[in-house]
């Protein structure tokens, strides 16, 4: 005799979702190690038991909650930059610009990728981060198409590229998420870390 899960059927996945939410706002206002299962359940309106029920504890939450929103930048970023008029380096400032809206248009996003995740033990540790690998693919596949077409200098590894301008692009928002900014201040610091960037790999003559 096969068990029943209590999680899947209709309305469960809008249930996890609530407390996905709820572990976002929790752990944006407390903080991961301060946040408690019990505020997180009230954040999402469901018995505290529930959460049991979905996650493991609050470390796999925490990843689940990490994977969830990634997917969701990802499937945002891919669609802004296929909407991009121009070339390979203007599609190279757009991620750099959307990577830096997160502070002002979800800062509660931006603060939970830049400060909580390191708060985890777990995350930082024994989590493969796939959906990490996928968001760095797509700006290691622009420089890969740079290098590709004579924008770019063939001569450095665009695996290594990508990820010391996410490194650069990591810290910016963190100080963008740390400090008050708006949409004005974002994007001044998007078009000159975005130029500082792009001047360093571009192509001689």
């Amino acid at each position: 005799m096969s068990q029943h899960d209590p999680t899947s059927g209709e309305g469960n996945e809008d249930k996890r979702q609530r407390i996905l939410e709820g572990a976002l706002a929790a752990f944006a206002e407390k903080g991961f190690y301060n946040a408690k299962v019990s505020e997180i359940a009230d954040e999402a309106e469901v018995a505290d038991g529930t959460i049991y029920l979905y996650f493991e504890n609050k470390d796999d939450l925490l990843i689940s909650l990490f994977e969830d929103r990634m997917e969701w930048i990802i499937n945002r970023l891919e669609h802004e930059l296929s909407e991009v008029q121009g070339g390979i380096a203007d599609r190279v400032r757009r991620f750099v610009e959307l990577h830096f809206q997160l502070a002002v248009e979800n800062p509660e996003l931006a603060e939970f990728i830049t400060v909580e995740l390191r708060q985890s033990a777990k995350f930082i540790k024994e989590y493969d981060n796939p959906k990490f690998g996928d968001y760095l693919a797509i700006l290691t596949g622009l420089i890969d198409e740079g290098q590709r077409n004579g924008t770019f200098d063939d001569t450095f590894d665009s695996r290594l590229v990508s990820r010391s301008m996410f490194g650069a692009l990591d810290e910016e928002l963190l100080e963008l998420t740390l400090t008050e900014t708006d949409a004005n201040d974002v994007s001044r610091r998007a078009e000159q870390v975005s130029r500082m960037l792009l001047e360093g790999i571009m192509a001689g003559d």
